[in-house]
C-alpha cells in the first residue's frame, strides 16, 4: 500500500460543471413528472376535481393539485425537491463565479451579487409552495408562489444579460423565456374563466399552462449545461500540512487517484451484466413501439374510420429534439433516467381508460427513442461503443421475437396485456427498473463530443441516411418483430402451407442471429449484390406461396438483419435533429401505406393503395438501397482504433453468446410447443360436430384488453369441434404482428387454417377444427368496390367421410354489387360440391324470403339455413346440406366483441342422405329438412348445449335472443 505522503496532489475525483444544472433538471423534472404519474394512478378523479367540476370536464389535473394534495404523490415531489435544493443552490454559486471571473479587480460586483441574493430568495420561496402546500396554509403557499414568480423576473432578466457570449445558448434562454412568459397571459385568462365565470373545464386548459411553466422554468436553467462546460469541480489530496507541496507538479499535472487509462479487452461479470441490461432496455424499446401502432388501432376499429387518435402515430417526431444540443447531451449523459422515465409505456397497464393508456405509450416510446437516438449519437466517434449500441438494441429485437414465440404471439409486457390475460407486466417493469438503475451508475468511458456536429468526410449524406433508415426501421416493424410473420406472408392452402408458425419461427430466428452474425462483413452487406439477394427473396416470398415462398423469406431474413449496424451507425454519424425527424416522416408514411393497402375503404384516397403490397415493398426497398448505397461510402470509421478493436471484440463475443443462447432458447420453445397428440372431436359417440361463427375483431376486447384467453374458454366450454373466425389476420404493425391461431389451436388441441394470408390485403378468416384438414382453398370472393371479401374452403376427415365447411367474411352493407358477387360465389361454391356442406360465415344482410342476398345464399347453394324463424340476425349465418342438424343457440359475446357466438349441432349419421341430386329442384330440396323443435328433455346428455350458459351464464357469455337453445327432431 502506498504511503499516504505520496499521495499529496493527487486529484481523487472529478466533477464536471455540467453535471450541477444536469442534476438540477433531472431532480426537479422528475419531482413533477413522477408525481403526476402518481397521482394520475393514485387519485385520478381526485386530483381533477375543482370546487367547479370534475370528470369528465375537468379531465387534466393542475401543478398544485398533482404534487400537493394526496399521499403519496405530495411526498415524492417533496423528497426529489429536496434532492433538487443542493444543485440548486450550487447552481446559484456557479453562475456567480461564471459572471464575476472576468471583472477587473478594481470592478464593480454589485449586480452579480444582487442576483445571487435573488436567486437564493427564489429557491427558499419554491420550498416555501412546494412544503406547504394549499391545503396546510393557503396563504402561505400563495404568498411563496407570488414571490417566486416576482423573483423569476429578474432571474430571467439578469441571466440573459449577464451570460457569457455564447449565442447557442442565448438563443434557448430567450426561447423559454418567451414560453414562460407567454404562457402567464392564457394562463391568467382561464383561472379567470374558473374562478369568476366558473366554466367547467376551464381549469384543465389553465392546468396545460400551469405545467408548461414548469417545463420552460426547468428548461431555462438547463442552458446553463452549454456555458458550464469549462467548469470542473476537483477533489484534491493537499497532504497534511494543507498545502499541495509536491515540488515541480503545477495543478494542471495533478493526477486522478485511482483507475486506469488502458482498456481490458477481457470479459468481466460487470460487463455482462451491463450488456445483458442494454439488450434488455433494447426489447423494451421494440415493445412499446410495437404496441403503439396496436392501441391506435383499437379506435378507428371501434369508429369505423378515422378517429383522430391515429395522429399517436406522430410522436416519434419528438426525435427532432435531439438537434438541440445540450438537450441530447444531457439526454445521453442521463441516459438511465430517461430510460426509466421510458417505462411508463410498460407501465402503463395498470391505466384502465383506453385512451390516458395509449397517451402514455405514446410518451413511453417517445421518451424511449430520444435516449437511444442520443445514445447511438454520442457513440458514433467511437467504433467500440457504438458497435455495442446497435449490437444491443438489434439483440433487444431477437429477444422480442424469442419473448413472443413464448407467449404464442403476444408480448406479456405489452398494454394490453394483464394479470388475467397471460401478461407478465410487473415482472417486465421491475427488470426494466433494474436495467435503468445498472445503466445510471455504470462508469461509462469519457469521451468528449464536439460542440457543433459538422458533415462527415466520407461523403454521406444526411437525406440518404434519413431515408434508409425509415425504410429499414418499417422493414424491421412490419415484418421481423414477430417470429411468425414470415410463415403467414407464405401461407398457401392445405398441404401446401408452408412451414407452421412453431417450426417456422424457429427458423426465422435462426436467420435473424445468422444476418446479425454477418453483419460485421460492412464491405460484402452494402454491396449492391447483396441487396439484389434480399430483393429477390422478398419477391419469392410476396408472388409464391408455400415452402418456396418460405424460403425466400429466410434469404430476406439474413439479408435484412445484416443491415442493422451498417444502417444505424450511418443514421447515427449525421446531425441528429433533421435527420432522425425525416427518418421517423418516412418510416410514418410507410406505416399508414401498410394500412391503407387493406384499409383503403375507410381512409382517404384510399384507392391508390388498393391492394397493392407490392408498391409498399417497392418503396421499402428502394430506401434501404439508398441507404445502404450511402453508407457504402464509409462502411467503417477510423476513430479511436486503438482502443475501439478491444471494445469492439468484447461486443462480438457478447452479442455471438448472446445469440447463441437465444437460438437455444427459441428451440426449447419449439419443442415444448410441438402438439403430442392429435385432436379429438368431443362427442364421436353421437358421431356429433359443434360449429359456429365469431367475429373477434383482432383479438382485442371492448377495454382494449388481449381477449385470446377469453376466447379460449367460451370455445371450448362450447365444445366447439370447428369455428370459424372472422377479423383475425393479425400480422400487420396495426394488430402487433400477433396471430390468435396459435395460442387458441395448441390450447385447445384443434387443427388451424388461418385463411388468406397479410399480402392477400383481407381482415382475415380463421378455421379451427378438432378433424383433420385434408385439404382446403383460400378464396378472394369479387369485390370491384369495396373491402376485400375472404373465404375458406376446406374439406375435412369427420369421423372417416369428407365434410366440406367454408368460413367467409363479405364486405359491408354500403357496397351492394360486391354482397351481390361474392354470395353468388359462395353459392356456386356450395352448389358444385357433392359433401356434406356447412357454412360459417358473414354476409350483411336480413333473413328471409325476398330478401336477394339472403336467397343468392340459401338458394344459391342449395343449403338450409339453420333456422328460418330466426328473422333478428343481421351479419352472421349458419347453413348447412347433408347433415342432420340437431340443435342451434346464440350466445352474447361477453364484453370480447360486439358479436355474439352462433353455433350449430349436427350429426353424420349413416342413414341421413349426405350428398344431393343435383338434378333435383329446389323446392324438393327444401322440403327435405323440417325445423320441428322438441324439450331439451328428449336429447341426450352428450348432444345437449352446456347448461352453464342458461341464465346469466358464464363469464358474461349466456343464451340470449330466445334465451335457450333450440333442438330438433
Amino acid at each position: 500500500m502506498a504511503h499516504p505522503a505520496e499521495k499529496k496532489g493527487l486529484v481523487l475525483a472529478r466533477i464536471p460543471g455540467t453535471s450541477v444544472p444536469l442534476a438540477h433538471t433531472v431532480f426537479g423534472a422528475s419531482a413533477f413528472v413522477i408525481a403526476l404519474l402518481v397521482g394520475c394512478y393514485a387519485h385520478y378523479y381526485k386530483i381533477v376535481k375543482n370546487g367547479v367540476a370534475g370528470y369528465p370536464d375537468e379531465w387534466f389535473p393542475s401543478v398544485s393539485a398533482a404534487t400537493g394534495d394526496w399521499y403519496p404523490e405530495r411526498n415524492i415531489c417533496q423528497i426529489l425537491i429536496a434532492l433538487t435544493s443542493g444543485p440548486r443552490f450550487a447552481l446559484c454559486f456557479l453562475w456567480y463565479l461564471l459572471t464575476t471571473r472576468n471583472v477587473p479587480a478594481n470592478g464593480s460586483k454589485g449586480f452579480a451579487k444582487f442576483l445571487l441574493t435573488n436567486d437564493i430568495l427564489r429557491t427558499v420561496a419554491c420550498g416555501g409552495w412546494v412544503y406547504i402546500t394549499s391545503s396546510d396554509d393557503h396563504d402561505v403557499h400563495d404568498i411563496a408562489m407570488i414571490v417566486y414568480l416576482l423573483c423569476t423576473v429578474p432571474h430571467v432578466v439578469g441571466t440573459i444579460k449577464t451570460a457569457p457570449q455564447n449565442p447557442q445558448a442565448q438563443k434557448y434562454r430567450k426561447l423559454f423565456a418567451y414560453t414562460f412568459f407567454g404562457a402567464l397571459f392564457p394562463m391568467v385568462y382561464f383561472f379567470i374563466q374558473h374562478n369568476v365565470h366558473r366554466i367547467p373545464g376551464a381549469y384543465t386548459h389553465y392546468a396545460f399552462f400551469e405545467w408548461s411553466l414548469i417545463i420552460s422554468d426547468l428548461a431555462f436553467d438547463a442552458v446553463c449545461m452549454l456555458d458550464f462546460g469549462t467548469f470542473e469541480f476537483r477533489i484534491v489530496d493537499i497532504g497534511p500540512n494543507g498545502k499541495v507541496d509536491t515540488p515541480g507538479v503545477t495543478r494542471a499535472e495533478l493526477k486522478t487517484y485511482g483507475g486506469s487509462e488502458g482498456v481490458s479487452a477481457q470479459v468481466n461479470p460487470f460487463d455482462i451484466v451491463s450488456f445483458v441490461s442494454d439488450v434488455y432496455l433494447g426489447f423494451v424499446f421494440w415493445s412499446m413501439l410495437t404496441s403503439l401502432p396496436l392501441m391506435i388501432w383499437y379506435f378507428p376499429l371501434w369508429h369505423m374510420g378515422i378517429s383522430g387518435y391515429e395522429a399517436f402515430l406522430f410522436c416519434n417526431l419528438t426525435a427532432v429534439l435531439l438537434g438541440i444540443n445540450f438537450l441530447r447531451r444531457g439526454i445521453e449523459r442521463a441516459k438511465g433516467f430517461f430510460h426509466l422515465l421510458s417505462l411508463v409505456g410498460v407501465l402503463s397497464f395498470k391505466i384502465a381508460d383506453p385512451a390516458q393508456r395509449l397517451m402514455a405509450v405514446a410518451a413511453g416510446v417517445s421518451l424511449s427513442l430520444l435516449t437511444w437516438g442520443a445514445t447511438l449519437f454520442g457513440q458514433r466517434h467511437q467504433n467500440g461503443r457504438a458497435e455495442r449500441g446497435v449490437m444491443t438494441l438489434a439483440l433487444g429485437l431477437v429477444l422480442h421475437n424469442v419473448v413472443k414465440q413464448a407467449w404464442w404471439a403476444n408480448n406479456p409486457i405489452w398494454p394490453i396485456m394483464n394479470e388475467n390475460n397471460g401478461g407478465q407486466n410487473v415482472v417486465g417493469l421491475a427488470l426494466g427498473v433494474l436495467a435503468c438503475i445498472q445503466v445510471m451508475f455504470r462508469k461509462e468511458p469519457n469521451a468528449e463530443e464536439p460542440q457543433i456536429v459538422r458533415g462527415n468526410k466520407s461523403g454521406e449524406s444526411c437525406l440518404l441516411a434519413a431515408i434508409g433508415a425509415g425504410g429499414y426501421l418499417f422493414c424491421l416493424h412490419s415484418m421481423f418483430t414477430d417470429s411468425s410473420t414470415i410463415s403467414r406472408w407464405s401461407l398457401g392452402g392445405y398441404p401446401n402451407t408452408g412451414p407452421n408458425p412453431v417450426i417456422g419461427g424457429l427458423m426465422v430466428i435462426i436467420g435473424m442471429s445468422v444476418g446479425l452474425v454477418l453483419s460485421s462483413k460492412r464491405r460484402w452487406v452494402t454491396s449492391l449484390l447483396w441487396w439484389a439477394v434480399g430483393s429477390s427473396g422478398l419477391a419469392v416470398l410476396h408472388f409464391y406461396e408455400g415452402d418456396m415462398s418460405f424460403a425466400g423469406g429466410i434469404v430476406f431474413t439474413v439479408y435484412a438483419l445484416s443491415l442493422f449496424p451498417v444502417v444505424f451507425r450511418s443514421l447515427a454519424r449525421q446531425p441528429p435533429g433533421r435527420t432522425y425527424l425525416l427518418a421517423m416522416l418516412v418510416y410514418n408514411i410507410l406505416a399508414l401505406a401498410h394500412v391503407w393497402v387493406v384499409a383503403y375503404a375507410f381512409v382517404p384516397g384510399g384507392e391508390v393503395m388498393r391492394e397493392h403490397t407490392d408498391y409498399v415493398l417497392i418503396a421499402m426497398q428502394a430506401c434501404i438501397l439508398l441507404g445502404v448505397f450511402n453508407a457504402n461510402a464509409d462502411a467503417w470509421g477510423a476513430v479511436t482504433q486503438a482502443r475501439a478493436h478491444a471494445a469492439f471484440s468484447t461486443t462480438r463475443l457478447l452479442s455471438k453468446i448472446t445469440l447463441v443462447g437465444l437460438v437455444l432458447s427459441s428451440a426449447n420453445i419449439t419443442y415444448k410447443r410441438t402438439p403430442k397428440s392429435a385432436p379429438q372431436p368431443h362427442h364421436p359417440e353421437h358421431k356429433l360436430i359443434t360449429a359456429g361463427i365469431w367475429t373477434i375483431h383482432f383479438a382485442i376486447d371492448n377495454d382494449m384488453w388481449n381477449s385470446e384467453l377469453r376466447m379460449r374458454d367460451a370455445i371450448r366450454d362450447l365444445e366447439l369441434d370447428v369455428i370459424g373466425l372472422l377479423e383475425s389476420d393479425l400480422q400487420r404493425i396495426i394488430m402487433g404482428n400477433r396471430d390468435l391461431t396459435q395460442f387458441l389451436s395448441e390450447d385447445l388441441n384443434m387443427y388451424a387454417d388461418y385463411g388468406p394470408g397479410p399480402t392477400k390485403h383481407t381482415w382475415g378468416c380463421t378455421m379451427l377444427s378438432k378433424f383433420p384438414i385434408k385439404r382446403s382453398t383460400h378464396h378472394l370472393l369479387p369485390s370491384p368496390k369495396g373491402e376485400l371479401a375472404c373465404a375458406i374452403h376446406a374439406t375435412l376427415d369427420v369421423y372417416g367421410k369428407e365434410v366440406d365447411v367454408i368460413v367467409s367474411h363479405n364486405g359491408q352493407e354500403e357496397d351492394l354489387l360486391d354482397r351481390q358477387l361474392q354470395t353468388t360465389e359462395l353459392g356456386r361454391i356450395m352448389r358444385e360440391s357433392d359433401n356434406p356442406f356447412l357454412f360459417l360465415g358473414y354476409v350483411v344482410t336480413r333473413p328471409g324470403q325476398g330478401n336477394e342476398i339472403y336467397e343468392l345464399l340459401m338458394n344459391g347453394g342449395h343449403v338450409h339455413d339453420v333456422e328460418v324463424s330466426d328473422w333478428d340476425r343481421w351479419c352472421q349465418y349458419l347453413a348447412f346440406r347433408g347433415v342432420k342438424r340437431t340443435g342451434y343457440a346464440r350466445v352474447s359475446h361477453g364484453g370480447i366483441t360486439d358479436t355474439e357466438i352462433q353455433v350449430g349441432k349436427y350429426q353424420l349419421l349413416e342413414n341421413h342422405p349426405t350428398s344431393w341430386d343435383k338434378t333435383q329442384s329446389l323446392e324438393e330440396f327444401r322440403k327435405e329438412e323440417t325445423y320441428q323443435q322438441m324439450e331439451e328433455s328428449q336429447v341426450p346428455e352428450g348432444m345437449r348445449f352446456p347448461s352453464m350458459f342458461y341464465g346469466q351464464g358464464i363469464r358474461r357469455h349466456r343464451f340470449h335472443v330466445f334465451d335457450r337453445p333450440y333442438y330438433y327432431v
